[in-house]
């Protein structure tokens, strides 16, 4: 039995990833939604995402990778610094994500809040949630690095109130830390530790119709800023670097996922509503968002490139867990690897790495290389943007070419990987 702990993009990508592989999986998240901070993300496609997740695809995701095709308001999408982004519906993915794992075979137990964790001869053999045993094999860790509500108070502006929902439904309980692993913080920028997440949401009912209009023909609305309101010293705090750009300072950049969102961490809301079209302007997600945004980066696993957590064999992690790393496609890319990983170490096999020919394992080699040298967890890594999707462009990793991507993957022997069970 595989047991993912986390039901964001990386769990959800782990457990899809280890059932596919013949491994029984079971999926613990602690709200009563999956897909966590995917829940007002939307952004997929942008830069080379583009090309991880075509990679995905080749690789044996190709499922996933439609499901969350068909849930796209717009494709082709491009905004200040991205290009050919898809914005899938934030309103509609969950319940479709939540019925594909069912129907793989994916046991989800929902509102599941893990507390603690048994240990057997220097191994996981369970976990403790809502006082019941959930045992299991190999675990995957996946619990994110947001919050909980007192990070947020000692190193941003207090609980914006998310969506992640701790005064709801309990704070972030880290599987690493409580299987006794020390975990690692991201270096701030403004903030004195971790990064805000890099985006609102407003109501689009309480946005002029003139702008709705404009935001859901094209995707994307880009509205200037007054002199007096520019806000540049906002995108320093973002963990989403690839967004720390003169555009961002200069604008407010809208893009259509189902609300509005708002390629900002926060912005205080009486100022927002002195811009025409935001005179009625009201935050969907966080509901603070006039004043800050949730606390991410607090809990890094210490792992290697086959997202083994060092000091314990039977344990990987997934998503932010494994890094510094930005963005749904990065959950998903780690997902899969920790989910297949965790199946081949059920069936007696050795976990593997992606190797540096493909984006999606380059990523992961550079960004442990990196923390390794004591210099990494000051950085942000995503395929969209920031230092990494530099390299990728320098390393010719970056194309949308479909067939050039296939041949890549086929090339390095991994054609199918994901789909294959033992």
């Amino acid at each position: 039995m595989i047991v993912v702990v986390g039901g964001g993009w990386a769990g959800c990508s782990a457990a899809y990833s280890a059932a596919m592989a013949g491994a029984d999986v079971t999926l613990l998240e602690k709200t009563d939604m999956l897909l966590g901070t995917g829940l007002v993300g939307g952004i997929m496609r942008n830069n080379g995402r583009y090309t991880a997740l075509e990679e995905i695809s080749a690789m044996g995701g190709r499922e996933l990778v439609r499901i969350i095709d068909r849930t796209a308001r717009h494709r082709w999408v491009n905004f200040p610094g991205h290009r050919h982004a898809t914005l899938y519906d934030v309103t509609r993915i969950e319940p479709v994500i939540r019925e594909f794992l069912a129907n793989k075979g994916v046991i989800l137990k929902l509102r599941a809040r893990m507390t603690d964790v048994l240990i057997k001869d220097g191994n996981l053999s369970g976990i403790i949630a809502d006082q019941q045993s959930v045992h299991g094999d190999v675990f995957v860790d996946a619990t994110g690095t947001a919050g909980p509500l007192a990070n947020c108070s000692r190193f941003g502006t207090g609980c914006a109130m998310c969506i992640l929902r701790c005064p709801t439904f309990g704070p972030r309980v880290s599987l690493t830390a409580k299987a006794g692993i020390k975990e690692m913080t991201a270096m701030g920028e403004l903030c004195s530790s971790g990064a805000m997440s890099g985006s609102c949401k407003l109501d689009k009912k309480s946005l002029a119709p003139w702008l709705v209009n404009n935001l859901e023909r094209g995707g994307v609305t880009v509205v200037p800023l007054p002199d007096r309101i520019k806000k540049g010293d906002l995108l320093d705090r973002k963990a989403c670097q690839q967004y720390n750009l003169k555009a961002f300072a200069e604008n407010l950049i809208l893009l259509d996922t189902g609300h509005a969102k708002l390629m900002t961490p926060y912005f205080p809301l009486e100022i927002l509503r002195t811009i025409d079209g935001f005179e009625n302007a009201r935050y969907g997600d966080p509901y603070s968002g006039g004043t800050g945004n949730s606390v991410r980066f607090m809990a890094i696993a210490p792992t290697g490139e086959n997202l083994q957590v060092t000091g314990l064999k039977n344990l990987f992690c997934a998503g932010e867990k494994t890094g510094p790393l930005v963005g749904h496609t990065e959950a998903i890319v780690t997902g899969m690897l920790a989910g297949h990983n965790a199946a081949r170490l059920e069936k007696g096999r050795e976990p593997i790495k992606l190797p540096d020919s493909t984006a999606s394992g380059d990523i992961i080699t550079f960004m442990v290389s990196q923390i390794k040298k004591g210099t990494g967890l000051k950085s942000k890594y995503t395929f969209s943007g920031s230092v990494y999707f530099e390299r990728m462009k320098e390393l010719d990793l970056y194309t949308t070419d479909l067939v050039s991507i296939e041949k890549r993957i086929s090339g390095a022997g991994l054609k199918g990987l994901f789909g294959n069970s033992f």
